[in-house]
């Protein structure tokens, strides 16, 4: 199935040549196709008659010449944990599996609702957002788009796939320590974490409230920034890459093994190079103290928001998930508070370095380490096999809570290779009402 661009199906419902509900009707029908195949589990719940009602609400609308922006009248997906008016919120766990329908949207859904977007599915994830495979759910593990002996990553699993296998031109995802991005790289699209609180989080089920952001998912990078720019409260100004000065992450936690992931950040480096933008080696010297603290704090504040259910029923999580939460229990409070501490010190030295000593507008490094690894390596107990590279790239961009993309390296032979572009916050660079995301979109499509 290709993949349908935003701005293609955007033209086209803005011009009367094609209406809201034959979009909405030929996604339903797409998701129809998942049933029986290894992805029939991508999707946690549908609601088709609100989806097809909205619809029709959007083809009166655009008709009378009420044509909002390029998010009016298109399906999109939103991750299952995410509150969706009318549907469960389950979040992948048995623990929820008789949850009722949500009675209000999460915030993040009112906007899309807002700027014309209309919810055709909740997509499945990693067990309450805690993990970066895709592989733990009540459901099964999520098939990757294009090979189900893989797994897409995680958390936002469904999200992803859904995208990359054509079924929606935008999807919704969390994103705590890299779970819009590892994903997107995995599967061949486009992930972007804007800064924290850039988007609101009202309304999505928390696994750490110190690193929980939302995301964007899109076949490309056009895609994505259309979707960012259609969102109300955000003003977004394209930004030229000439003159930008980017940061190439380098040290023992930015390499990798794989010579063809090196090679695509070398390609990147040389596109945003030719397309005018400064490109000099930096080290983030921080590193190594946030990716000590993330699993203190992610793993304190997900037990807080668990330990009555996880105490009165921990048989009803995935194991892999009840170990992740056992290991928390004994945790001394003064650990977590010293962790959290450290990362607030860390980010101001980190960012006054970064974009006041140094005047970078951006940052490019890969997205991960390895790409897409089969099911059974996923499974694995042994956190060095996937969980820790899957996250490890991706965890200081929460830390510092600055916007972060991962892009599809180009010409890439085999399994994609996602690059990852991160923009600095009060740049020259950037323009609009969030400089930092649109610098970073502008490096995002020279890399992609």
């Amino acid at each position: 199935m290709s993949m349908p661009t935003l701005r293609d199906v955007a033209q086209l419902l803005a011009k009367n040549e094609m209406s809201a509900t034959e979009h909405v009707r030929a996604t339903l029908d797409a998701l129809d196709g998942l049933l029986g195949t290894p992805w029939e589990n991508l999707v946690a719940a549908r609601n088709d008659d609100a989806a097809l009602a909205a619809a029709t609400r959007a083809d009166e609308a655009i008709a009378a010449g009420d044509w909002i922006g390029p998010l009016h009248g298109i399906a999109v997906a939103v991750k299952d944990n995410i509150d969706v008016a009318g549907m469960p919120t389950r979040c992948g766990s048995a623990i929820l599996a008789d949850a009722p329908p949500a009675a209000n949207d999460a915030r993040i859904v009112a906007r899309l609702r807002e700027a014309g977007a209309i919810v055709v599915a909740k997509t499945h994830l990693h067990e309450f957002a805690y993990g970066p495979t895709g592989a733990i759910n009540a459901s099964g593990p999520a098939a990757h788009p294009h090979d189900p002996n893989l797994v897409p990553g995680g958390s936002s699993s469904g999200s992803a796939a859904l995208v990359a296998k054509g079924v929606v031109p935008v999807a919704i995802g969390t994103d705590t320590g890299c779970s819009t991005r590892t994903p997107a790289s995995l599967c061949g699209i486009v992930g972007m974490k804007p800064s924290f609180d850039a988007l609101p989080t009202s309304g999505a089920f928390p696994l750490s409230t110190t690193f929980d952001h939302i995301g964007l998912l899109a076949a490309d990078v056009l895609d994505v920034s259309l979707a960012w720019g259609a969102l109300p409260g955000i003003a977004h100004v394209r930004t030229p890459v000439a003159g930008l000065r980017v940061g190439r992450l380098r040290g023992a936690n930015w390499d990798v093994a794989d010579p063809a992931i090196a090679a695509a950040v070398d390609a990147a480096c040389r596109a945003l190079v030719d397309t005018g933008a400064e490109v000099l080696d930096v080290e983030l010297p921080e590193t190594e103290q946030f990716l000590a603290a993330y699993p203190i704090i992610t793993g304190s504040e997900a037990y807080e928001t668990h330990r009555q259910w996880f105490e009165h029923s921990p048989e009803l999580y995935q194991p892999a998930t009840a170990a992740l939460l056992a290991a928390q229990r004994d945790r001394p409070a003064v650990e977590y508070l010293h962790a959290a501490r450290t990362v607030e010190h860390l980010r101001r030295q980190a960012l006054s370095r970064l974009s006041g000593e140094l005047g970078l507008d951006a940052l490019v490094t890969a997205t991960t380490p390895l790409r897409a690894v089969s099911q059974e390596q996923a499974l694995s107990a042994d956190p060095a096999v996937a969980r820790t590279p899957l996250l490890r790239m991706c965890i200081p961009f929460n830390a510092l809570g600055i916007p972060a993309i991962s892009v599809p390296a180009p010409g890439v032979e085999g399994d994609p290779i996602g690059i990852q572009v991160i923009g600095l916050p009060t740049t020259a660079g950037g323009h609009g009402s969030h400089p930092a995301e649109s610098a970073a979109l502008a490096c995002a499509l020279a890399v992609g």
